[in-house]
């Protein structure tokens, strides 16, 4: 078994993993949620966006109780993008990751048996100069296949002028793609760049959205988002799901959320929703 590395040495040693790093296509057929145009050109393109989870009143109940939340982390010393893999201390982010709405769009893609194994958010304060460079999600995590889909849920308004997401269509198909160490002039809050990303696929796209709204890639898809320079908010919560044919290294496998199906060889721990809140 592999030993988990030192926070200093994670990336290094998530590439010398043996992984299989290649792009799974979903089956071409209506789903709950989607058509088998959607499910296509997910699988051409490698994301979709402009789903619906909520409804207005509905994201601004939810949009209130983060407001809390992120209040409680900033008062405890913590900055805008320490809330992740809190979905077992938090109810709000437990609900959001078994929302039934996202749940049937991400088992659409993924099949009966559905897990999600980690949460995130990426909260950019008005006038944040950090961006997020160009990466693929899989590259930073130990887990083999690559079939992660990333649910991007919007708790603010996200477009281009706070810095929403951007994705590179197609770029999907490539495996996984060399990357750099990022240097400190990019203020990237990740750690890898990857250089002239559209010579892997289309011009890129910039995934905007309604607070409520979100969107979903492949983990082999290249994205990133600019520096919020507004003054709004841009924040969103990424919900990680996958089959649970996946396996993770590192224990990685445990807390995770079994939303659709079961786990039929018991790799991924289940965590129930807690009762109150134990954050941060």
């Amino acid at each position: 078994m592999a030993v988990k590395p030192a926070r200093d040495n994670h990336d290094e040693a998530v590439a010398k993993l043996d992984r299989e790093m290649r792009f799974f296509e979903s089956k071409p057929k209506a789903g709950k949620r989607l058509s088998e145009a959607d499910v296509n050109f997910y699988n051409e393109r490698g994301y979709l966006t402009g789903l619906r989870a909520l409804e207005p009143d509905q994201a601004k109940d939810v949009r209130e109780r983060f407001n809390t939340l992120l209040q409680k982390f900033l008062d405890a010393g913590e900055n805008a993008y320490a809330i992740e893999s809190y979905h077992d201390r938090v109810p709000l982010i437990h609900e959001l990751a078994t929302n039934p709405v996202i749940v049937d769009y991400a088992s659409d893609l993924l099949g009966e048996n559905v897990v999600c194994w980690d949460t995130h958010f990426f909260c950019k304060m008005p006038g944040d100069d950090k961006e997020i460079s160009w990466h693929q999600d899989s590259a930073y995590w130990p887990l083999t296949p690559t079939k992660t889909v990333t649910v991007w849920l919007a708790i603010d308004d996200a477009d281009v002028e706070n810095g929403c997401m951007r994705v590179v269509p197609g770029s999907h198909k490539h495996g996984l793609i060399k990357t750099r160490e990022s240097r400190d002039d990019e203020k990237n809050v990740l750690t890898q760049t990857v250089d002239d990303p559209e010579r892997y696929g289309e011009q890129a796209v910039n995934a905007e959205l309604k607070a409520g709204e979100f969107s979903m890639h492949s983990d082999l898809l290249l994205h990133g988002s600019n520096p919020n320079r507004s003054d709004r908010r841009r924040c969103g919560l990424t919900l990680r799901y996958a089959p649970a044919d996946v396996r993770a290294y590192w224990d990685w496998n445990k807390g995770g959320i079994i939303v659709a199906g079961e786990d039929p060889e018991g790799h991924w721990t289940h965590t129930p929703k807690p009762n109150v809140e134990t954050a941060p």
